[in-house]
């Protein structure tokens, strides 16, 4: 335990002292810029290069010290690269698409036989998006990079005993997430990029299938883990496809977007969400010491809770949008 909690102070301490070396040479702007244009919710351009950093150094500790499947190092570092040339030079949507299928059959297939035809077509697809989740999610202060510290630490508690190299794993970019954080929480200095939030979806949906097949966990605990991006970017998707609306496009309709666009500091909406995905993490750890019955239970309370909210942001949002108009 002593090796793996030394070990994680280097991953934290390497990320960000790489990042801080990138911001202070100037070398972070030249690799990519987030520039803001009428969707963003930053005023200034600000690099994007935190995946760049984060995702190698936790891939490569893993690789080093505990041997996890190496096939999933590999398409995580794969999806990392791919999105990486996004970041810096743009690619065509059905490009990306392409990387995130590939990635994710050769993944699903690596379980086989252990995944029927139904379940790997539902695996595939729950996994392309998960992958989608963090990107979507990846635009305000010291999200992504929380959901990520918060996920992946109950992933890596879970797994110490029954999966000590895929727990050191998710322990790795806890500590990578943390070191990112120290320059992305508010005001954020350098955002994640594709780059990170990519290889971060597609573990957070490779490691949750994996411990549900070495039956670590039952199908909702990574669901309930990472709920504060699953719901939000569900239900946002959900209410643009029956508006008809181009989902595909970025936009700023995300509940934590319009929390931003109505006055919250982001500092605020950090700390908020820091505040859900703690309880969402502790309370998927404690239902797994319970019954079946009391996890259906905790399952409801959460959906219940989460309606709430969103009715309660919609409601606020649409008092905000009749003010600015009366006002107009």
């Amino acid at each position: 335990m002593n090796g793996l909690l030394w070990t994680l102070l280097v991953v934290y301490g390497l990320t960000f002292a790489a990042l801080r070396l990138m911001l202070g040479r100037g070398w972070a702007g030249y690799l990519a810029i987030d520039t803001p244009n009428v969707r963003s919710l930053h005023a200034s351009p600000i690099p994007r290069v935190g995946g760049l950093v984060m995702i190698p150094v936790a891939l490569a500790s893993s690789l080093a010290f505990a041997q996890p499947p190496r096939l999933v190092l590999a398409l995580a570092a794969g999806l990392c690269a791919v999105s990486f040339i996004d970041d810096r030079w743009g690619l065509p949507i059905f490009l990306r698409l392409i990387a995130h299928a590939l990635a994710v059959i050769v993944l699903c297939r690596s379980f086989e036989p252990s995944l029927a035809t139904w379940t790997f077509a539902l695996a595939a697809v729950t996994l392309i998006w998960s992958i989608n989740l963090f990107n979507f999610m990846d635009g305000a202060d010291g999200l992504a990079g929380g959901m990520a510290l918060f996920g992946f630490s109950a992933f890596g508690w879970t797994m110490l005993d029954a999966m000590p190299a895929m727990a050191y794993l998710a322990f790795s970019l806890v500590a990578a997430a943390a070191g990112f954080l120290m320059l992305n929480f508010s005001p954020a200095r350098v955002f994640m990029g594709d780059a990170g939030s990519v290889p971060l979806g597609f573990l957070a949906g490779g490691i949750g299938l994996t411990g549900w097949l070495q039956n670590a966990w039952p199908a909702w605990f990574p669901l309930l883990v990472f709920s504060p991006f699953v719901a939000d970017a569900s239900v946002t998707l959900l209410r643009r496809l029956l508006r008809r609306e181009r989902f595909w496009q970025a936009h700023r309709d995300h509940y934590y977007q319009r929390l931003v666009r109505m006055g919250w500091p982001h500092r605020k909406l950090a700390l908020a969400e820091y505040a859900l995905m703690a309880a969402c993490g502790a309370s998927a750890l404690a239902m797994l010491q319970m019954g079946f019955e009391f996890q259906m239970l905790g399952l409801s309370l959460w959906i219940a809770a989460y309606s709430g909210l969103m009715l309660f942001i919609d409601s606020r949002w649409a008092k905000s949008a009749a003010s600015r108009g009366g006002q107009a």
